[in-house]
């Protein structure tokens, strides 16, 4: 049996992908517009690159961080709330 419009089942499976690569391809424009206005208010994308490879060292420190304030917590039976106030931290940070 036909659908009514005459098209297969994966027709709008290709048209949810041409809507999508379309969308991706609008993203990358506006990014690299992005870029161009960074680059002429002086920015350097050597700078970007440094800042983003400190940023996820920051992260991976900071996740280890929380890693072992929780075990902390297991050992103590305490919450881990509880020891980030017995080290004067900020649960929010």
């Amino acid at each position: 049996m036909q659908s009514p419009r005459g098209s297969s089942p994966g027709a709008g499976r290709e048209e949810a992908l041409r809507i999508e690569v379309a969308e991706l391809r609008r993203k990358d424009s506006d990014l690299d517009i992005e870029v161009q206005q960074l680059m002429a208010e002086g920015y350097c994308v050597d700078e970007l690159d440094e800042h983003i490879e400190v940023l996820h060292e920051y992260n991976d420190l900071k996740d280890a961080g929380q890693l072992l304030m929780g075990r902390l917590a297991v050992l103590r039976g305490v919450t881990t709330k509880d020891v980030y106030k017995e080290f004067d931290l900020d649960v929010e940070d």
